[in-house]
């Protein structure tokens, strides 16, 4: 009988030990705490009543925490002794019950096991605990706009959100650092415009009649579909192909929500009018990228209608800035906001107040094309390309303008004395012999942009490749061999020298989007450091916006540009109707490369010639 009723009470222990971690402690006999199997033999386990509630021993405690962490590291096994457990419970509940006494069992279930049913219908003396699932709450609002806000907030705390204020000496110092000449060449309705620094080109842009740029134009289009999963709109502006407007480039104050979520689909319905202003011309099968957030820009500043916030170019000088501040408190009008240009350096008041009238006048037109305008329709386009660069690039920076043609001298002409008619005398009309992007070799240096390799003058090469995703350069030593020391100050003299050509490049062929640059493998930290500051310093010359992002652990540097056109090599270029711009003919069978057929002739030749000899 003894050994048929030892299972039996090493069941009732277990059953004592788990109500004993969550139940108020249980009555137990006293036991002489020996060794553990002795122990575990000897226990018995009394009947519980409800009127009766004790403290448990010492010993008994500690004997229970030892069977009970046994238990947890064997969850399958708990699971096994807790169904154990309430089959011994029924089987006892009837011999229990002379006695007038029984015990409460804890049983913990899983949220999705639970039965309404089973719950209803259960020993009155089980207590079942459900665990309810943490509900996924969504995002209120725009992810977008909480993703810029994002970027934002880490900007500021890695100490990246502004660029260091130029000091005078050094905006002085950049200044005179170059000589630069802006050429213009207009045959028939195409104008080419070169930017030249030393007389090696750095800026190209172009421009047709019938393909002119979108950029700028303000148009009153209509909502064809939102799409919330996307957070996005497709406007319809009358050009055939819809533009995109995204969430981040909603005006949000005029969308009027009242304080409901910044949720493109609150603030945007189908067949409605929305005015917007393009900010990114179509590329292959992509649209027109467009905003709400209308911008007027003129020659010393940007004007901003619907803004509050007043902004001030930061390659300017911290003189020039806190002059300039002073002069914007009594000419910027309420509800308004502008941003200062690099060219208003040295502009007096009057030329700002004339600028910022303008700009209003301008505005105010739009505005009264709203009114009685219907949806796709053009309300306000940019001028010519030969107008946008000058009055966007053309300061006191450069030494002179050549112009080639007589329409375009007249238009430049009359613009540059109505604007800025200090700067009147250094323009110059081309007369001499020839072509003037010839004379001054230009189509040379474009020439050699257009190839897919770079040779820097000391003998190093850059290779450039272009992916859907980024653009990835890599340096080169080339024919570099160095001229004395060891090999980290070669190489940081062609990693130096590459920097520079780098950003020239960048400008030249108007690369924008993710760019990695992979540069020699340095072992000084000084001399990363060093090649990094000179790659910063030479993109403070490029004029779009672009970040420099810190150096990655397989030493590749970071950086993104923002795209201004439509690029040197798709302007100059068109995709080969044979690979379809991949660069290799695909056939269906396994092909014998050419390369082979002839180093088997060569070494064959060779072979001829040995047994001659």
């Amino acid at each position: 009988m003894a050994d048929e009723e030892t299972p039996s009470l090493r069941k009732r222990f277990r059953i004592a030990a788990f109500s004993a971690a969550e139940e108020a402690p249980i009555p137990a006999a006293e036991v002489p705490v020996g060794k553990p199997a002795l122990a575990f033999q000897q226990a018995v386990v009394p009947p519980r009543t409800s009127a009766s509630k004790t403290e448990t021993p010492k010993e008994e405690k500690g004997l229970l925490r030892r069977g009970r962490s046994k238990r947890r590291s064997e969850e399958e096994a708990t699971e096994e002794v807790e169904d154990s457990a309430s089959e011994t419970e029924d089987e006892n509940s009837e011999t229990d019950a002379g006695d007038g006494t029984h015990r409460r069992i804890r049983k913990r279930r899983r949220a999705t096991d639970v039965n309404a049913d089973e719950v209803s219908t259960d020993d009155p003396n089980t207590v079942v605990r459900v665990r309810t699932p943490r509900e996924k709450t969504s995002a209120r609002g725009s992810t977008r706009l909480d993703a810029k806000r994002q970027r934002r907030k880490d900007g500021r705390d890695a100490g990246r959100r502004r660029a260091p204020v130029l000091t005078e000496a050094e905006f002085l110092a950049r200044r005179e650092s170059v000589e630069r000449v802006m050429v213009v060449r207009q045959n028939q309705d195409r104008i080419q415009i070169a930017v030249l620094e030393d007389n090696i080109l750095v800026e190209h842009y172009v421009s047709r009649g019938q393909s002119a740029s979108l950029i700028g134009n303000v148009y009153l289009g209509r909502v064809q579909n939102v799409l919330p999963s996307m957070e996005a709109a497709f406007i319809d502006i009358g050009r055939g192909r819809n533009g995109v407007l995204y969430a981040g480039e909603v005006n949000w104050d005029a969308a009027g929500l009242d304080g409901q979520p910044k949720r493109i689909e609150l603030a945007l319905k189908s067949n409605d009018p929305v005015l917007v202003q393009v900010t990114k011309d179509p590329v292959g099968q992509k649209g027109a990228r467009l905003t709400s957030q209308i911008s007027l820009p003129g020659r010393y500043l940007v004007y901003v209608p619907d803004g509050s916030v007043t902004g001030i170019s930061r390659k300017l000088p911290d003189t020039e800035r806190t002059r300039l501040k002073r002069i914007l408190r009594n000419i910027v009008p309420e509800g308004a906001g502008v941003i200062v240009r690099t060219a208003a350096e040295g502009a007096t008041e009057e030329q700002l107040q004339r600028d910022v009238a303008r700009l209003q006048a301008q505005w105010e037109n739009i505005q009264s094309k709203v009114q009685g305008g219907t949806p796709a329709s053009l309300l306000y386009s940019e001028p010519d390309l030969a107008i946008r660069v000058v009055r966007d690039i053309f300061n006191e920076d450069f030494k002179k303008l050549i112009v080639e043609g007589s329409e375009a001298w007249d238009t430049i002409e009359e613009y540059v004395k109505y604007v800025a008619p200090d700067l009147a005398e250094r323009l110059e009309k081309w007369s001499g012999e020839g072509d003037v992007f010839g004379a001054n070799r230009i189509d040379e240096q474009i020439a050699k942009a257009l190839d897919r390799k770079v040779y820097l003058p000391s003998g190093g090469s850059l290779v450039i490749d272009r992916t859907e995703a980024m653009t990835v350069v890599d340096v080169n030593t080339g024919k570099f061999i160095g001229q004395g020391g060891n090999l980290e100050e070669t190489v940081t003299k062609n990693n130096m020298e590459a920097a520079e050509e780098i950003v020239r490049q960048l400008r030249l062929r108007d690369i924008g989007g993710i760019i990695v640059i992979d540069f020699i493998d340095m072992v000084l930290e000084t001399n990363r450091d060093m090649v990094l500051r000179r790659l910063v310093e030479c993109l403070g010359r490029d004029r779009t916006k672009h970040q420099v992002a810190e150096v990655s652990t397989l030493g590749l540097v970071q950086m993104t540009r923002k795209r201004i056109s439509s690029g040197l090599l798709e302007t100059f270029s068109e995709a080969c109707e044979h690979c379809n711009g991949r660069g290799v003919k695909v056939f269906s069978e396994p092909v014998d490369h050419k390369h082979s057929d002839r180093r088997g002739k060569r070494e064959s030749t060779e072979a001829t010639e040995v047994e001659t000899v």
